[in-house]
């Protein structure tokens, strides 16, 4: 009860310290105080009555009384709070993904597209106030999930994504962009971004990567490019055996630095390269820091006073003593 209160002037609880002091000087004081009698038998004065052995009663009543007057003047309350946010810059966000074969390459573990999704889903997590949405690409793009609010149905997406042979045939870096930004184009957010990732370089598609960043800059699109793989060598897909698994073999990473740093400087935006988990991990950690949603929390509190009981109570044990004093114990003291 007492530990769920929260006290306006608490110091004023160590005035029960001296309670103890004061029954003590009680008790002490009332030995020097009763008068002594020597007869020759107390027979007769046995049994009597058993109110002097209930006097010690009153001072009960009486640390009781003071007690609850000392916890009264500490002014205990009980204090209710509750949180409104509100969100006063909304950020919208495209994920662009490169799902190409050579995303299979185990130079981050256990692969590039695992280490991607696992760093991706916990970067979406972070952004409960943000929409987000998820395009994937190769030889091909589409878009995987629209921009939404709601982070459980991206997560779904983002854990459904892997390597798919039918859109397989190189990587399109400036359809991947372009349909990112035909997503946000029409967004009323705040800022919009683009969070383009890719490992490779542009050697196929119908779109110009530059015409595609040119496209984010004049929407007011931010991109972020992300260069994955390690410098030099990777253990990647070679090519399929027949029974459909893959062969690997270390083949040189090529990732197409010059124009993802062109992209992301013309639109605003920063370049970065993910050589291996934990080099992403800080990637995405800095989009988040650079990207930050401003938000507003309001703080209401209700307190609910509780040291009028306390003063009733003192109150009501102050008078039952009186009483008693004045009546039953009139005689004995």
């Amino acid at each position: 009860m007492f530990w769920n209160y929260e006290y306006v002037n608490p110091e004023f609880l160590w005035l029960l310290l001296l309670l103890p002091l004061v029954v003590l000087w009680y008790f002490l004081k009332r030995k020097r105080e009763v008068a002594t009698l020597q007869i020759s038998s107390i027979e007769g004065f046995q049994d009597r009555t058993i109110l002097p052995k209930l006097k010690p009663l009153l001072l009960l009543f009486r640390v009781l009384s003071v007690t609850a007057i000392i916890i009264a003047l500490a002014r205990p309350r009980t204090v209710d709070v509750s949180t409104k946010t509100k969100t006063n810059k909304g950020i919208d966000i495209m994920l662009a993904i490169d799902i190409s074969a050579s995303m299979l390459a185990k130079d981050l573990k256990p692969n590039r597209l695992e280490a991607l999704k696992d760093v991706a889903g916990k970067f979406i997590k972070g952004r409960p106030n943000d929409r987000i949405g998820l395009v994937l690409y190769a030889g091909e793009s589409y878009t995987k999930t629209p921009i939404t609010s709601d982070k459980s149905i991206v997560l779904g997406s983002l854990k459904e994504v892997r390597y798919d042979d039918r859109v397989t045939g190189g990587t399109a870096i400036g359809m991947g962009l372009a349909t990112a930004v035909n997503r946000l184009k029409d967004s009323k957010a705040k800022s919009k971004v683009i969070i383009l990732l890719t490992d490779g370089v542009n050697n196929t598609g119908t779109i110009d990567p530059k015409i595609a960043g040119e496209l984010a800059e004049n929407f007011d699109i931010k991109v972020y490019t992300i260069g994955l793989g390690t410098n030099g060598t990777a253990l990647s897909p070679l090519r399929l055996r027949a029974n459909g698994t893959i062969v690997f073999d270390r083949m040189k990473v090529e990732i197409d630095e010059v124009l993802l740093k062109e992209i992301a400087k013309a639109t605003g935006g920063k370049y970065f390269r993910a050589t291996d988990n934990k080099k992403l991990k800080e990637i995405y950690a800095e989009i988040n820091k650079l990207e930050k949603t401003e938000v507003e929390e309001f703080k209401f509190y209700n307190y609910d006073e509780k040291f009028r009981p306390f003063v009733l109570f003192a109150l009501g044990l102050f008078l039952f003593e009186a009483l008693l004093r004045l009546t039953v114990f009139r005689s004995f003291i």
